[in-house]
């Protein structure tokens, strides 16, 4: 019996630390292992305790534990198995326990508490504005399972967004409650985030040439409170936007000349629970000056060439990045990479050495490696879903077998962007050069966008107020106006016929299809439909275009056949031909049209002035337009110009008959209307700072006549004033914005015979600031500020291009590809007091735009 106990003894002592579990918890009992004298066993079965939710074999299978399986207690498979599970983050406590021990089998419990999984979270200490972005940021979701990384990650990113804001005393506090489901929690999230950590001044040490004032100008994004001027301009401390801008210091004394310039040390002090001070230490060394350059391995171009574009002199200050963009990459492209570059220099390489320093001296040799020119060999499009090849290609200004030109592609990106099709912002170029062969393969990445636009709009149109021009007892035409117009900018005639090829619609062939209607019901309909083929027979980009065009306006309900019925109607076709030039340069082009426009009016009774009661008027035109536009994309362009000039004349029927004119009626006089009209347009976008952009523009128009009996015809007049937008209600004239006046007002202010029907003269300027807010495929937004005058005259010889009506004002522009360009402005207009009494009632204006306004 002493023998027995003692082998019982030690059976127990071996299984140590292992629980052996019975069914009921009671019953466990937690023996001493002994490690010395570890015993092997077979798991003969496992069983899992504690898991509500996660699958017993789930458990099992993660624990890498197996029935049959060898393990020795003690040993490392029981330990690896809990490390096995722990890694799965499901659950906040695992233990293996032995169920019980029959010779050398052994049956398993693996006993879990399963952690919870996150019901939803609150943030409390916040406004609801200020919560609703920051949950925006957190990547914290209902269903995670919540644990310490979630935990410890949730207030990272809090700290996080905080610290971007100049909060560096953040503090957070995370409760976790029990929610009503089962295993479902709560996460209470405090934030207290403190007060903000602001700049109270930067000062610097040891800087002699630049002032403290231009060295903290350096500093765009780091600002002080101490001295501000502009108000608009934080003063929050970033660390890392500090340490970041910090190293602008140095670049700028180096473009000063001080190439050995080098901060000794800088130091933020914290002198209050939300002020810091700056202090930052320099060292400026001496000033150097270029003196001798010299090129190597030119063949190509002369070093005296070389030496005109680099234009750095002896004497000039020392400024490296000067030197490398002359070399390199200069925004205008004069530098001697791209002159190299431009001629299928590919492989050239270009480096500069200094060669020696002497005193504030410095020599630098160019050396040049030219190598072989390359030419294209593949050109290849990725990213096109809807747009046929041929029509990207077609654009493109590189072509298989021609000398690799780096301005060439830069052209070629600007004439996709200049299409609408693409996304200018995804837009990329990927060359493939071959040295071995001597070629180059082209890769251009493209992102389709939407840009196909549909009309549905309602709208007040019309004016009252003109009434009394009618000599009727009809109280104004105004009323509703609806519009419903399609257009398809990416058409394809081609695929008509095949659905199959459909996407939805025919498309991909660049062709442009537009369908418009606008009515209010009896008294006014218009109908528009154009047609345009890009590159009539497909090989040379010449655009010909077709349209039709029928207005009705009634100025009562009679009905259409009644002989009193007060109507006006103009019905028109026009064809036109654009063709682009290649002298004086490419950016040129030219624009034919032919037109026919009838104006049948019935008892008008000389509304808007147009002086014909009842009659019909014909007008045969013939229009030439030329135009240079190197605008780098049409909706918010960055750079480049647009200049338009056009003259549109017709016949000068007077002159092919023996009539006298001065004794026709104004019906007979006008049969056949003659007139020569002058327009001259001008833009020009420059990027002053940042994403800002100067837009400046100039419009110049002038209507003549031939016959001074005849005199200046009723039609193709000027009509200034307003958005520019609302034309109904206003036949046979050209509606010209000028913010800050009601529509048409500056026209009719103007002093003469017949100002209500249009001026045969204007001038207008316009100078926009503006700030992109977002320019993404799904929506462009952009805010400016404007300032703009014009003024119209009735009478060519009263022109004065001084005597203008000033206005200015703030906008936005938001662009849709499925609707077009929308705007709203705010303009006050300065000289509106000058305006005849009733033209306008207030200074200030709001204006709605839709399209692109000029």
């Amino acid at each position: 019996m002493r023998n027995i106990f003692k082998l019982v003894t030690l059976f127990y002592l071996m299984v140590g630390a292992l629980v052996v579990a019975a069914q009921n918890d009671s019953n466990r009992l937690y023996l001493p292992l002994d490690y010395n004298k570890p015993i092997d066993y077979v798991i003969a079965g496992i069983e899992t305790q504690g898991n509500k939710y996660i699958d017993k074999n789930a458990i099992i299978f993660n624990s890498n534990l197996s029935i049959n399986q060898s393990i020795k207690i003690p040993g490392n498979e029981i330990s690896t198995a809990i490390e096995n599970l722990w890694k799965q983050d499901y659950f906040s406590s695992i233990k293996i326990y032995a169920k019980k021990i029959e010779d050398e089998k052994i049956y398993l419990i693996i006993a879990v508490k399963e952690r919870p999984r996150l019901s939803k979270f609150s943030l409390r200490g916040l406004g609801k504005s200020e919560s609703k972005n920051l949950r925006e940021e957190l990547t914290i979701k209902a269903g995670m399972l919540i644990n310490e990384n979630l935990i410890n990650r949730t207030k990272r990113e809090i700290t996080n967004h905080y610290y971007k804001k100049g909060f560096y005393g953040v503090k957070i506090d995370i409760r976790q409650d029990p929610d009503t489901f089962p295993n479902k929690d709560i996460l209470r999230i405090a934030i207290d985030k403190g007060k903000k950590v602001k700049v109270y001044d930067i000062e610097f040490v040891g800087n002699e040439t630049l002032t403290d004032k231009e060295l903290r100008k350096t500093l765009s994004k780091t600002k002080r409170i101490k001295g501000k001027i502009n108000l608009l301009k934080s003063s929050k401390f970033i660390e890392e936007t500090y340490i970041e801008e910090k190293e602008e210091i140095v670049k700028k004394y180096n473009s000063k000349g001080y190439r050995d310039a080098t901060l000794t040390f800088d130091s933020v002090v914290k002198i209050s629970n939300s002020r810091v001070a700056i202090k930052i230490g320099v060292n400026e060394g001496r000033k150097y000056y270029f003196r001798n350059i010299v090129f190597t391995g030119n063949n190509k171009y002369t070093s005296e060439d070389l030496t005109k574009i680099l234009g750095i002199k002896k004497g000039d200050i020392y400024d490296l990045s000067v030197l490398e963009e002359r070399l390199i990459y200069s925004q205008n492209g004069s530098d001697i990479s791209s002159l190299y570059m431009d001629d299928g220099y590919l492989f050239f390489g270009i480096t500069p050495v200094e060669t020696k320093v002497e005193n504030d001296s410095i020599d630098f040799e160019i050396r040049i490696v030219e190598r072989a020119q390359a030419v294209y060999d593949k050109i290849k499009i990725i990213g096109n879903t809807k747009t046929s090849d041929h029509v990207i290609l077609r654009e493109l200004r590189t072509r298989p077998g021609q000398k690799f030109s780096r301005s060439d592609i830069q052209r070629s990106i600007r004439e996709l962007s200049q299409l609408g099709y693409f996304d200018p912002q995804a837009m990329g170029v990927n060359p493939i050069p071959n040295p071995g062969a001597g070629t180059v393969d082209i890769e251009y990445k493209v992102a389709e966008k939407a840009n196909d636009q549909i009309e549905l709009s309602g709208g007040w149109g019309g004016n009252r107020n003109n009434a009394n021009q009618l000599g009727t007892n009809y109280g104004g035409f105004g009323g509703l106006v609806g519009t419903l117009g399609l257009t398809l900018n990416n058409f394809s005639t081609r695929k008509l016929l095949h659905p199959s090829a459909w996407n939805p619609l025919p498309s991909g062939d660049g062709q442009r299809l537009s369908i418009r209607a606008q009515s209010n019901g009896l008294f006014y309909q218009s109908y528009n439909f154009s047609f345009t083929e890009p590159w009539l027979g497909g090989k040379k980009p010449n655009a010909f275009t077709t349209s039709i065009y029928r207005t009705n306006q009634s100025f009562d309900n009679k009905g259409r056949s009644d002989p009193a019925k007060q109507f006006i109607r103009i019905t028109g076709a026009s064809l036109s031909l654009g063709k682009r030039l290649r002298w004086p340069d490419d950016f040129f082009s030219a624009f034919y049209s032919l037109s026919y426009s009838q104006y049948n009016l019935q008892n008008a009774n000389g509304a808007y002035g147009l002086q014909i009661n009842t009659g019909k008027s014909n007008n045969i035109e013939l229009k030439f337009a030329l135009s240079r536009s190197s605008t780098t994309e049409p909706i918010f362009p960055t750079g480049g110009s647009s200049y338009n000039f056009s003259l549109a004349v017709t016949p000068p029927f007077s002159s092919f008959t023996n009539k006298d004119y001065s004794t026709l009626g104004v019906a007979e006089k006008f049969k056949f209307i003659e007139y020569h009209k002058w327009k001259f347009d001008a833009e020009n976008y420059t990027q002053l700072f940042g994403k800002f952009v100067l837009a400046t523009k100039l419009r110049f128009g002038y209507l003549g006549f031939y016959n001074k009996t005849l005199g200046l015809s009723p039609f193709e007049r000027f009509m200034v004033g307003g958005s520019g937008l609302n034309s109904f209600g206003q036949l046979g004239t050209e509606i010209i914005s000028l913010r800050g006046y009601p529509d048409r007002t500056i026209t009719q202010n103007a002093v003469g015979t017949g100002s209500s029907a249009g001026a045969s003269i204007f001038n207008k300027f316009t100078c926009e600031l503006r700030y992109p807010l977002t320019n993404s495929p799904s929506a462009s937004v952009y805010f400016h500020t404007f300032a703009e005058a014009g003024n119209a005259w009735i009478d060519p010889r009263t022109y004065n291009p001084f005597d203008l009506k000033r206005s200015a004002g703030v906008g936005v522009r938001l662009f849709l590809p499925m609707f077009g360009l929308l705007g709203l402005d705010y303009a006050y207009g300065f000289d509106w007091k000058t305006l005849r009494s009733g033209l306008t009632q207030k200074p200030g204006q709001f204006h709605f735009f839709i399209g692109q306004q000029f």
